[in-house]
C-alpha cells in the first residue's frame, strides 16, 4: 500500500493507505477519544465518543474515526464546536448508566458534560460490546454476548459457557470502560454455582 497525504487539525500527515482516521491521528501522536476501540478487534463505531468532523469536496460532515478511512486530502478537525457538542451528550447519556466509571468521569470532565442532565439508570454498561467482541473474535469461545434490542439491550455470560471457559481467563475484565464486567461475572457465577463450588 502507497503512502497518502491528509490534514489533521491543521497539520499535514503521511499515511499508510488503508488506514482509518483513528489509526492515523493515533499514529502521529494525536490523541481522539475512544471508548469502544481495541487495536485487537475489528473497528465496531459503537460508543462514537471518537466522532470527528472531515472536509473532503468542500462538503463537510461528522464520521466516527475508527470507521473512517483516510483519503488523499481529507481535511479532518478533531475538536470543533460541533465535535465538542455531540461528545458533551454522548458522555451525558452514558453516564446515566454507569455514573461511576472513571473513564467517562474523565471525559465529562473534559468536554463539560453535566452529569446530571439525564435521570440515572445504572445499568453500569455502555453497550461498548468490547467484551463480547474480544472474546468472540480474539478469544473465539463466544461466552459473553448481547440480548434484546434497543433500550433493552443488554450484555449477558452464558453461563454454560463462562462456567468452563471465564474463571481462567478473565482477559475482557480490564477491556471494560464501566469496570462493571467484572460484577457481572461475577453474578453469572453465583447463579451458575450457587453452592460455591467451581
Amino acid at each position: 500500500m502507497g503512502e497518502i497525504l491528509l490534514q489533521i487539525d491543521g497539520r499535514e500527515v503521511k499515511v499508510e493507505e488503508g488506514m482509518t482516521i483513528l489509526e492515523a491521528a493515533q499514529s502521529t501522536g494525536i490523541n481522539i477519544p475512544t471508548l469502544c476501540y481495541h487495536e485487537k478487534l475489528e473497528p465496531y463505531g459503537a460508543c462514537r465518543i471518537c466522532t470527528v468532523e472531515v472536509e473532503t469536496g468542500g462538503r463537510t460532515n461528522l464520521v466516527a474515526a475508527c470507521l473512517y478511512p483516510v483519503q488523499e486530502n481529507l481535511v479532518v478537525m478533531t475538536r470543533s464546536e460541533k465535535v465538542d457538542k455531540i461528545r458533551k451528550m454522548l458522555l451525558e447519556l452514558m453516564i446515566a448508566h454507569a455514573p461511576e466509571a472513571g473513564a467517562l468521569q474523565e471525559l465529562a470532565q473534559e468536554y463539560g458534560a453535566n452529569k446530571d442532565r439525564f435521570e440515572k439508570e445504572p445499568s453500569f454498561c455502555i453497550l461498548c460490546g468490547l467484551c463480547v467482541r474480544y472474546c468472540a473474535e480474539v478469544k473465539k469461545k463466544n461466552a459473553v454476548g448481547f440480548v434484546d434490542r434497543g433500550g433493552r439491550r443488554e450484555v449477558i455470560f452464558i453461563p454454560e459457557i463462562a462456567a468452563k471457559e471465564c474463571w481462567n481467563c478473565k482477559e475482557c475484565f480490564p477491556l471494560c470502560p464501566t469496570e462493571a464486567l467484572q460484577a457481572g461475572y461475577l453474578l453469572t457465577e453465583a447463579l451458575a454455582f450457587p453452592s460455591g463450588n467451581r
